[in-house]
């Protein structure tokens, strides 16, 4: 099997909306939309176990904790489990008295009645009533003229009417969705939509809330918000309905058909979290409202713990959340490339010299922590990275800032210790590779600092005298020279006969107060032109410095034996 060399025997492209002077293209999102979760009922409907009233009660408690002011709670006609769950929470008074539940129905009068039962005693709700309006489910699912999918739909809004009559204790709304709107045509479902508003008169104060729904992303965004212009502009009693858009993700792109959908005219937007819902899902909340984050919207819910919700979703779903899910993902915050991680840690620096509100990070279209998210996890190492990935996590991890050259030394290392384990690095391998690579601590060495004294002779020089364990003995070294580091290498450089001298001194505290310690990073230059690193680290400077010449003869030493 093979794909057709000429699609276009088989599929069409979809016809273009008559609207010439269309308004969306220059509009802008100003606002955030009135919010409908659907995840207790088109995300329910779509996972292999439906959840059960523990896991039902706990996503709805999340929904109401993030700000979703109204939740799509089931399908009460399906059956008991989803029948009784609407019923109990009802009874159990735990709706918040601003949130409105809402449960879903065919236009059948059966399937209406029963709703209305599921929400006897709730203080406010809405049903939502559907059939499907397009060519294809008319023809062929149904059998039906147009005038007969009409009538369903108006009698429909009868039901509607009449059953919320008889329970005036609660303030009904009614939404009404000519489903498979996306591939109908929109002068019939405009005709539709219009009788369903001629049963129920709704009014400004008191609209219908109208779902056109991309039942099946069958084209291009930007086609869907003509759609949804087109209905718009030409809906009699326009003022007096509220018009949803509930998208699916059939072509990748329902997060935009519903953006553009906003653009366009609408008011309202369905979805789940993390886009979860029928086949490749539907529009997601938490991304359509960071989106409108990033552009200096308040969207009106809060992420702010997108590790909580993630859990809660996993848990309620039996899905695991993509790690380059936008927003929550595990990975989506994070760098391996090695000039993406030198950018996020140069923007990381402006950042904080800058010292203002405003978000400039290159990579990050979002700061990390308005999403409960460290920046520890922002850069990651592994063979993939270059010298800013490992510079960041030391500098995160133990406060060391290394020199650009030092980076370049040290990349090598790191580049190795990556191929050989064949996997990321985390903090403590580079930590280890690092303390490796310029004997630090207790890692095996030839030169171990044990005391030291500095003093200064009558003509000005520098005298050190000490104790250093070369291969596990102590002995005793002294010297002269014109500073701590010249006398420390010329000591070396006799004892020893190490021949180096310094080509650059870095030195920084690592924190601050009475705890505070010193990191000294020393470059040197050996007789056939070559550099080494040495690296020390210590409560006091001078001992630091000391540290990171030993360190460097350590280097050094290596690379004798080496060759």
């Amino acid at each position: 099997m093979s794909m057709l060399k000429d699609p276009s025997r088989k599929y069409q492209a979809f016809p273009q909306v008559p609207l010439q002077d269309r308004q969306w293209p220059s509009r802008t999102i100003t606002k955030a939309p009135r919010w409908l979760s659907t995840d207790l009922r088109d995300g329910n409907q779509s996972i292999i176990d439906p959840m059960d009233g523990v896991k039902k009660n706990r996503f709805f408690d999340l929904l109401v904790e993030v700000g979703v002011k109204e939740i799509e709670v089931g399908f009460p006609s399906a059956g008991a489990t989803e029948f009784d769950f609407i019923s109990g929470l009802v009874q159990s008074g735990k709706v918040p008295d601003d949130v409105v539940i809402q449960v879903l129905t065919q236009s059948r009068e059966d399937l209406i009645k029963r709703s209305f039962e599921s929400l006897e005693g709730a203080h406010s709700a809405i049903v939502h009533v559907y059939n499907a309006l397009s060519p294809a489910w008319r023809e062929i699912v149904f059998r039906m003229t147009p005038a007969e999918v009409k009538a369903i739909a108006v009698s429909g809004a009868k039901l509607l009417r009449d059953e919320a009559a008889k329970r005036p204790g609660t303030r009904w709304q009614f939404e009404y969705s000519p489903e498979t709107f996306s591939t109908a045509e929109l002068d019939f479902s405009l005709e539709v939509c219009e009788a369903v508003m001629e049963v129920l008169q709704p009014t400004a104060d008191s609209p219908i809330i109208l779902n056109l729904p991309a039942t099946v992303e069958a084209a291009t965004p930007n086609i869907y918000a003509d759609q949804i212009e087109y209905f718009c502009r030409n809906l009699p009693n326009r003022q007096a309905a509220v018009i949803s858009l509930h998208t699916h993700n059939d072509r990748g792109t329902g997060v935009a058909a519903a953006e553009l959908g906003l653009m366009a005219g609408a008011d309202r937007i369905e979805g789940c979290l993390f886009g979860n819902g029928e086949r490749t899902g539907n529009c997601c909340l938490v991304t359509m409202a960071m989106n409108m984050y990033t552009q200096g919207l308040d969207p009106e819910l809060d992420f702010s713990n997108i590790d909580k919700v993630i859990e809660t979703v996993e848990y309620c779903n039996q899905i695991p959340v993509h790690p380059r899910h936008p927003y929550g993902g595990e990975l989506v915050f994070t760098a391996f490339s090695g000039s993406h991680q030198d950018a996020i840690k140069k923007g990381f620096e402006a950042q904080q010299q800058r010292n203002d509100h405003l978000w400039r990070v290159p990579y990050l279209p979002i700061d990390p922590a308005d999403l409960g998210r460290s920046y520890e996890a922002v850069i990651r190492v592994n063979s993939q990275s270059g010298k800013g990935g490992f510079a960041w996590v030391l500098e995160q991890d133990q406060g060391l800032k290394l020199p650009k050259k030092l980076q370049a030394d040290f990349s090598g290392h790191v580049q190795r210790m990556a191929d050989d384990l064949g996997r990321e690095l985390n903090a403590a391998d580079i930590w280890r590779c690092f303390r490796e690579a310029y004997f630090i601590g207790d890692v095996p060495k030839r030169f171990r600092l044990v005391d030291y004294e500095e003093s200064k002779a009558g003509d000005g020089t520098h005298i050190f005298t000490g104790t250093i364990k070369v291969d596990g003995e102590e002995q005793r070294i002294a010297g002269r020279g014109k500073g701590l580091l010249s006398t420390i290498l010329a000591t070396m450089r006799e004892a020893y006969a190490l021949d180096f001298e310094v080509l650059d001194y870095v030195e920084h505290a690592l924190g601050s107060g009475i705890d505070a310690r010193a990191a000294a990073y020393i470059e040197c230059r050996l007789p056939d032109g070559s550099s080494a690193w040495g690296v020390g680290i210590d409560e006091d400077v001078a001992t630091a410095s000391v540290r990171a010449i030993l360190s460097a003869a350590d280097g050094v030493s290596a690379r004798v034996v080496a060759a």
